[in-house]
């Protein structure tokens, strides 16, 4: 199989350099047009036309477009640009993002506001804005980007770590949303050496961690045979998934419902023997009522 991307559409936010430039470099070498979007700081114009001129040099098309993901105006202006300039929009990629790192005691809230506005309400700026050239071809690929720390925790993160942790929520639901319309929502979870990592590893790791080792895995969830609602860690040339589990877990008669009976019972509830991915909200509801409604006995292991 031989992922190519000829007559595509990407836009590709925060790719005037890191990770978003690798995305950029990549759909355009596999044949895709692309939007090149960046608005980090007063050199922004700059590195996006770089980008846009590298891609060009190497055979492929590309158009640079700055604008600030948390402008739900400037996003639908980039849309409109994609759109006369090739009159259709195939692939959105939010990559923008920023630090603004400090324990939580010393955090301040326009700092966490800051970051939740460009990691998660950006990305819902830059959807929004194709959503609907999505549904009207019913073909998309979208692709955003979490973290290890939304996923797992990393000291003096909590801003970032809690808008990367929601554009997981973001994808479960749009999944749901977009699969009537053709469209496929994933996430990527990179690790990879850039401006934002620069200070947090070793040297020697961060050579390892090339942004360029990341985008095989982008190009593989915006395909046509891409997956669905999958987050795909990706980093210095491995690639895993990430799946949220629930137990198995047990059921407690009326009479048997208190927190000792749960404390007693603990490692029973932990147990991943029977733990399984839930697809939604209902499967989840199901899954609790099941017990409930066949017996009044505590539910065992097979």
């Amino acid at each position: 199989m031989t992922f190519r991307f000829d007559d595509r559409v990407a836009i590709v936010t925060g790719s005037g350099s890191g990770l978003g430039r690798a995305h950029a470099l990549g759909l355009a070498a596999a044949g895709a047009r692309v939007v090149v979007n960046d608005a980090g700081g007063p050199d922004a114009a700059q590195r996006v036309e770089a980008v846009v001129a590298e891609i060009r040099t190497g055979g492929g098309e590309a158009i640079g477009f700055v604008a600030d993901v948390r402008s739900p105006a400037e996003m639908f202006a980039m849309r409109e640009a994609a759109l006369a300039a090739w009159n259709r929009i195939d692939i959105l990629v939010n990559n923008a993002g920023m630090l603004r790192d400090r324990t939580f005691p010393r955090l301040d809230l326009d700092d966490f506001r800051a970051v939740l506005e460009v990691h998660l309400l950006g990305a819902a700026n830059a959807t929004r804005a194709v959503w609907d050239v999505f549904r009207e071809r019913q073909y998309g690929r979208l692709v955003v980007t979490t973290s290890s720390s939304g996923l797992y925790g990393n000291f003096g993160q909590t801003n970032y770590a809690a808008a990367k942790a929601g554009l997981v929520g973001f994808m479960n639901v749009l999944h749901h949303e977009g699969a009537r319309h053709g469209i496929r929502v994933n996430a990527l979870a990179p690790a990879a050496a850039t401006r934002m990592t620069q200070g947090l590893l070793k040297d020697a790791d961060l050579a390892l961690l090339d942004p360029h080792a990341v985008t095989p895995g982008l190009l593989f969830l915006v395909g046509d045979t891409a997956p669905s609602r999958t987050i795909l860690s990706a980093g210095a040339g491995s690639f895993a998934v990430v799946k949220i589990l629930e137990t198995r877990g047990i059921y407690l008669p009326e009479d048997q419902r208190t927190p000792e009976a749960i404390a007693a019972r603990l490692d029973e509830i932990m147990s991943l023997e029977g733990a399984r991915e839930l697809t939604g909200v209902l499967p989840q509801f199901e899954k609790l009522l099941g017990p409930a409604k066949a017996t009044d006995t505590p539910l065992t292991a097979e």
